[in-house]
């Protein structure tokens, strides 16, 4: 009887293949990427963003200035009591009454008889005035709000003449009614009648002092009507030319900057009305201080009562893009005589012919800058090397690159990714420049840039 061996199996476990799950594959390279971009974001500085807008920059230093013009100081030649047949500041004719000299104060305030009442304004003056009104009206710039002092000094003008009468008038018929002796008295010559007085009216451009400028100090008189006054006492100020300075005080630097510059005419903002006028300027040099000399021509009527008028002197208005100063920086480029330029390649793309080292000539695409009155251009210093050699369209004159040259301008982000613009400054203060408007290769209305220029560089991606 033979027996059977009994034989053992060895059976292997073998684990369980899984199988690729492409959803979470997809979401831990996601998570990678967000991960990575929030450590990069967090990792290196914050670029901050800067609209440009349209804006503008003045330039303006504020002075007190000292006004000088050809007046006299009128005195009286007798003692009394003064009545005045004008109004201040109005323009008068050799010959016409000023004011009568009495011995006794006059009512002027009493009733008078009908016919020497105030007469109504004229048809003819109601009429010029409606019509000055009227074109005032159609022309009117909101931009230019000088007008509106301009149209009062003219229906002023018009007024005076039958106010001028019709006082006459009235003052004649006052004095006859008092039984009271009275003495008129004319104007010497044509002018413009003022009732302060200060002492000053005898200052010239050469004979004005630096204590002239103590306002702290300054007295004037005004002289009304009814009051008494002695022989030789001032009556009455006449101003008998339209041409009148204002004399500013100025810093030795300011001085020497205008002196620099050559400036001769400059434009001025009188604080008192927020009046701008063209004056011609000039220096002058006296005991070691400099005063700035403002000449005008128009308006002193204006300001026929003021022997101190604040102004501001404009030395800069300019008006374009605004944009911060930390956005600036500057950038070399190669320069590229003009007509070297062409387009070739399957685009309208402009470019350059490079002449290889074995003589072949290939097309090469640029991007341009600048381009400058004398007909060069400037390209990237990425697009060429220095040291090789382009050739001019339809000719054998080549041209070796190297030349290069600087611009100032700014990183422009509108596609997502630094592009230099070059900027032109026209003016600036402590933190804007404003540059041209409308340039070639320059900036627009409501680009975006970035606000401080050295964080990025030339074709940087951008997250704004």
């Amino acid at each position: 009887m033979s027996s059977k061996k009994n034989k053992s199996v060895n059976i292997k476990k073998y684990k369980r293949k899984r199988e690729l799950n492409l959803g979470i594959f997809l979401f831990a390279i996601v998570f990678i990427y967000l991960l990575v971009t929030v450590i990069s974001y967090f990792g290196r500085d914050n670029i901050s963003v800067y609209e440009v807008r349209e804006g503008s920059i003045v330039r303006d230093n504020s002075y007190t200035g000292l006004i000088i013009r050809e007046e006299t100081a009128v005195n009286a030649d007798a003692a009394g009591y003064v009545s005045y047949y004008q109004n201040e500041n109005s323009k008068v004719k050799a010959g016409m009454n000023i004011y009568a000299l009495s011995g006794e104060m006059l009512n002027t305030e009493s009733a008078l008889p009908e016919d020497t009442k105030a007469a109504a304004v004229s048809p003819e003056v109601q009429s010029a005035i409606t019509l000055q009104l009227q074109s005032f009206n159609e022309n009117y710039d909101s931009d230019d709000f000088s007008a509106v002092y301009s149209l009062k000094n003219e229906i002023n003008t018009s007024l005076q003449d039958t106010y001028s009468v019709t006082r006459t008038q009235q003052l004649d018929a006052v004095i006859a009614a008092s039984g009271t002796e009275a003495t008129s008295y004319t104007a010497p010559r044509d002018g413009i009648v003022a009732f302060t007085v200060d002492g000053y009216e005898g200052l010239t451009k050469d004979t004005f002092t630096e204590e002239n400028f103590a306002t702290t100090e300054y007295e004037s008189t005004v002289l009304s009507d009814q009051m008494q006054i002695s022989q030789g006492d001032p009556v009455y100020r006449l101003i008998t030319n339209e041409e009148w300075s204002v004399i500013v005080p100025l810093e030795k630097e300011t001085a020497e900057s205008l002196i620099a510059d050559e400036v001769s005419s400059i434009r001025v903002r009188v604080d008192k009305d927020s009046e701008t006028m063209w004056a011609d300027f000039s220096i002058i040099e006296r005991d070691g201080n400099y005063y700035g000399c403002l000449d005008f021509d128009n308006s002193m009527i204006r300001y026929a009562e003021d022997r101190f008028l604040n102004v501001e002197l404009i030395l800069e208005d300019e008006s374009g893009l605004k944009i911060p100063k930390s956005s600036v920086v500057e950038e070399k480029f190669f320069v590229v005589p003009g007509e070297y330029l062409t387009t070739g390649g399957n685009s309208s793309s402009d470019g350059v012919m490079v002449r290889d080292d074995d003589g072949s000539v290939e097309f090469t695409p640029v991007t341009i800058y600048d381009n400058s009155d004398d007909g060069e251009i400037c390209i990237s210093r990425d697009d060429l090397t220095e040291g090789s050699t382009i050739v001019k369209p339809d000719s054998n004159e080549t041209y070796t690159i190297g030349k290069t040259k600087s611009l100032q301008g700014v990183y422009n982000i509108n596609r997502g990714y630094a592009v230099f613009k070059k900027v032109a400054i026209l003016c600036e203060n402590d933190e804007y420049y404003v540059i041209q408007e409308g340039v070639n290769y320059s900036l627009s209305n409501y680009d975006h840039i970035v606000q401080n220029g050295s964080s990025v560089s030339s074709d940087e991606v951008v997250f704004q």
